[in-house]
């Protein structure tokens, strides 16, 4: 077995005479394979499940189906976009003192799934404001364990997998998901004369938490050696620290900058579903369309950026954020200008396809870009800090939009279009990592 996937590993890397072991240990190098596939197989996992539990499509599907209030369902983005990142300066100071951080990624994807699977319980037996809690509820302990996921995750990658093949792994894991999310968004598109029930919700998240359950066992083969560690304290005081690496870092603080920008890329999606849901209307047919165009873009595109963001992180994250900001531009000026084509159900796929394309490229240039500048508990200390301060600066942007919801879903998309744009400008003075 371990001589195929050896093979297929050789294949996929465009390995010839002697493995790349860039950057890590030579016993971790015998695992190269082993674990490419293994990290692989669970990201492919959990990723499907991301889609089919999207707090962007399906979850504001559901929380408008089941009469949720209005500011609950305004509460999703956000808060599960900032509450994986806002904890991790602190979380990372536990994580620091760890030689394995597999336990740790274990540990997250389980709460994840119970997660999930409490929102779909909720979906098939509450209504109103009771059933808007405690989804939001269960969106929170969902994001608070992907915290742990997403620190934990890149600094494994950063251990068991070489530099210069690290974003073709999540490029290959992506793609794959993507697939199978297109696969599922087809289905629904097929039965486009039907209305979502409570039942569907209840089956499609149960089956959406049961995959990360499915990756806790696939990951927990995955050989990990004891990695560097730090021994200094993990209080409040250390954490607020670790902060300093924002002055004394400037490569590290302008990479923060940048990404704080380009959150517009992420923030985005849900006007796309707003203004969808207010011209062609609440079928099971268009959420359908959403998930498999969100499918398409990440199984087309993601594998392209990954290869990509091994020859140049900081180029693709400039390039994803740019096609973000055309395409707002874009969106906004049709509006404007073509009010009856924006009347057509087919243009909000195809328009959050684009955004999606765009997305993947931000994602895989920031997720390569962070692992790649740094290593060893430096890493942890990189994307700790960075994602707890993105974290904060997603919550302050939140409640600025929310300040703004009185304004039409194009004109915020426009808003975001323009910040998008600043944070290309600011990537522009990156250095290059790769």
């Amino acid at each position: 077995m371990t001589s195929w996937l050896e093979t297929i590993y050789d294949h996929l890397a465009r390995e010839k005479d002697e493995r790349v072991c860039l950057e890590i240990t030579d016993e971790a190098c015998r695992s190269v394979p082993r674990n490419f596939f293994i990290q692989i197989a669970s990201q492919i996992l959990t990723k499907l499940g991301d889609n089919l539990a999207s707090p962007k499509t399906v979850l504001t599907w559901l929380m408008a189906y089941v009469g949720a209030p209005g500011f609950l369902i305004g509460l999703l983005v956000p808060v599960r976009e900032s509450l994986s990142m806002l904890p991790q300066i602190f979380i990372g100071g536990v994580m620091r003192r760890l030689p394995r951080r597999k336990p740790v990624w274990l540990i997250g994807s389980l709460l994840q799934c119970a997660a999930i699977g409490t929102i779909g319980l909720s979906a098939a037996t509450q209504r109103g404001a009771a059933a808007g809690w405690t989804i939001l509820v269960c969106v929170v302990v969902f994001s608070l364990a992907r915290g742990l996921n997403s620190l934990a995750s890149k600094d494994i990658l950063g251990k068991t997998i070489p530099k210069t093949r690290r974003g073709r792994l999540g490029g290959i894991s992506t793609g794959l998901s993507g697939l199978m999310a297109t696969a599922f968004g087809l289905w629904m598109l097929s039965r486009s004369g039907a209305e979502p029930t409570a039942a569907f919700y209840g089956r499609l998240l149960a089956g959406a938490g049961a995959l990360w359950l499915l990756a806790v066992v696939i990951f927990a083969g995955l050989e990990e050696h004891a990695g560097e560690t730090a021994k200094d304290g993990n209080g409040f005081r250390d954490a607020l620290g670790r902060l300093g690496l924002l002055r004394s870092d400037p490569a590290f603080g302008r990479f923060v900058l940048s990404r704080a920008l380009i959150l517009s890329t992420a923030l985005t999606a849900p006007y796309y579903v707003l203004l969808a849901r207010h011209e062609a209307g609440t079928g099971l047919g268009i959420l359908g369309a959403f998930i498999m165009a969100n499918g398409l873009a990440s199984s087309f595109s993601a594998p392209v950026w990954g290869v990509f963001a091994d020859r140049s992180s900081r180029r693709v994250l400039i390039t994803g954020a740019a096609t973000a900001s055309i395409l707002g531009f874009a969106l906004f000026a049709l509006v404007e200008t073509a009010p009856g084509l924006m009347r057509a159900a087919w243009v909000y796929p195809i328009a959050f396809f684009g955004l999606g394309v765009a997305h993947a490229g931000v994602r895989a240039g920031r997720k390569t870009y962070v692992v790649d500048m740094a290593g060893g508990v430096k890493r942890t200390d990189y994307i700790s800090v960075g994602n707890s301060v993105i974290g904060l600066v997603l919550l302050l942007v939140g409640l600025g939009l929310g300040a703004l919801s009185f304004l039409a879903p194009h004109v915020m998309i426009l808003i975001l279009a323009l910040m998008s744009t600043a944070g290309v400008i600011a990537a522009a003075s990156l250095p290059e990592v790769e």
